[in-house]
């Protein structure tokens, strides 16, 4: 524990040292950016991570019994609350021997007012009774009946998504214009996000000699790039990947999982058609069956592609043209969000291109550890947001590391002012079946500290709806951001006397 002026002398040279590399960092990044409004929120980011390769543990322990704020909520305008805490500090012990002058409730303040104007550059304008507006992916089968779309914005779905991995342009087209038609008639604003698949590797092709293919541990499976399938060295199943290239990548004991990390495999050989997999763990009790179509991870593979397949790239003009916000999977790193600009200029013009709104998802631990470097380079030139896509994200980084993972991502993008959106498998099984587990209530909860949260389709999808926008609504109430608000608790009543 520090005490006094030795607490004091220590605030003081860790807000020196933050200022310099925050401002050593932020001339790094200015002569890239390009929307002037982005430069203050991308020097507060630069603050924030000055501050976090810091381990400032004993000096937040030191100030607590001064009543002063332990730094633990200094995300929205980082060396503003330093400031803050060292003239506190300064006036108890009577000697403010520091001439601070960003101290004042406008630049307190300005860090959340960043983040609103922010968010509604990319999201459109929340609803002023919850802090988080509701996305809902759509399918054909909701988006042809106007009778369930205006349902679902009665309940309070904001933006409507479509994924470009299934159907195509006319039938997105038919989707949009009933949303914005729906829309228009309620006076209910939505814009309408279009995910771009990007580089994500799957079973393309099956090939087996069993009647329904099925797996446990220890059993092995050749994956190849090949075209024509046969039985590989023996192996009575072979998988072949949607991405031939990753292939000559994979190296002895490289990880490879299945289905969403519903089969966890080993490479135990590598041969010039391909690797053979040895099952390591399934997460279930019995056998798992395999299926052309499910996706294939590789943790352990640092594997790049370029950001859009060709199959982007097609899709590209209509998505540029017809999409509000543009979300680009699989981002890995700055690079990755350099090409899509490039891409999206030459498809509409430079001055369109830096009006459309993108959303970075956040799908791998590479994406995750370069997250500061995306944010800048992608806010620079359009208005920008992150999307922690959970599904992928837990089967790279395990599920273990993405309860860190999530957080940090959050912390980052509210230092960063950007808009994070919450997603996958928020209340999945009250949307699947009707009944919410209990797990999945507070999960949803948790989503209320992000701009918005994400739904996936579901024959219940407008109980889902209605009961996300019921949670967030009283979350309101309870906690913005890491903050607790602490209106009166009616838990707080003696019932007996």
């Amino acid at each position: 524990m520090l005490r006094d002026r030795e607490l004091y002398d220590a605030l003081i040279a860790l807000r020196n040292e933050i200022k310099h590399e925050g401002d050593e960092t932020y001339r790094q990044w200015e002569v890239h950016i390009e929307r002037q409004s982005y430069k203050e929120c991308a020097l507060n980011l630069a603050y924030y991570l000055a501050l976090r390769r810091r381990d400032i543990r004993t000096i937040q322990a030191s100030l607590s019994p001064y009543g002063l704020s332990s730094l633990g909520r200094s995300e929205a305008k980082t060396l503003e609350n330093l400031d803050a805490v060292i003239r506190s500090l300064g006036t108890i012990l009577g000697e403010v021997k520091y001439d601070i002058t960003t101290v004042s409730e406008a630049n307190f303040n300005e860090g959340a007012y960043n983040l609103q104007k922010n968010t509604a550059a990319v999201l459109g304008d929340i609803p002023a009774h919850r802090n988080t507006a509701i996305m809902v992916t759509l399918g054909r089968d909701v988006a042809f009946n106007e009778k369930e779309l205006k349902r679902l914005f009665q309940a309070g779905m904001n933006l409507a998504r479509i994924n470009c991995s299934h159907d195509d342009e006319q039938t997105w087209y038919k989707m949009i214009s009933n949303v914005r038609g729906v829309a228009a008639e309620l006076g209910c604003p939505c814009r309408i996000l279009m995910d771009v698949a990007g580089p994500k590797t799957r079973v393309k092709a099956l090939y087996t000699t069993i009647q329904r293919p099925r797996v446990n541990v220890g059993d092995r499976i050749f994956l190849t790039g090949e075209e024509w399938l046969r039985p590989f060295y023996g192996a009575d199943i072979v998988l072949q990947s949607s991405i031939p290239d990753i292939i000559p990548m994979l190296t002895l004991g490289a990880a490879v999982l299945i289905d969403d990390g519903m089969v966890e495999t080993d490479v135990c050989g590598v041969y010039p058609e391909g690797v053979m997999l040895e099952v390591k763990h399934i997460l279930r009790e019995r056998s798992i069956r395999l299926r052309a179509e499910k996706g294939l991870n590789f943790p352990s593979s640092n594997q790049a592609f370029p950001i859009l397949t060709e199959k982007d790239l097609r899709d590209l003009p209509f998505v540029a043209e017809h999409a509000d916000i543009i979300a680009l999977s699989f981002v890995r790193n700055a690079s990755d969000i350099r090409q899509f600009q490039i891409h999206l200029a030459d498809c509409i013009g430079p001055q369109k291109a830096r009006e459309k709104a993108i959303v970075a998802k956040i799908e791998t631990v590479e994406g995750a550890n370069h997250l500061p470097e995306i944010i800048v380079t992608g806010a620079a030139k359009n208005p920008f947001g992150i999307m922690i896509a959970r599904g992928d994200l837990a089967v790279e980084a395990g599920y273990m590391r993405l309860s860190e993972l999530q957080e940090q991502i959050l912390w980052l993008c509210e230092a960063a002012q950007v808009p994070v959106v919450w997603a996958t498998e928020i209340l999945s099984n009250l949307i699947k079946t009707g009944i919410p587990t209990r797990a999945e209530i507070t999960d949803a909860a948790m989503a209320g500290r992000s701009e918005c949260a994400m739904l996936n389709k579901g024959n219940y999808i407008v109980e889902g709806v209605t009961a996300l926008d019921d949670i967030l609504t009283r979350m309101v109430e309870h906690q913005y951001k890491k903050t607790p608000r602490l209106r009166a608790l009616s838990l707080a009543e003696l019932r007996e006397k």
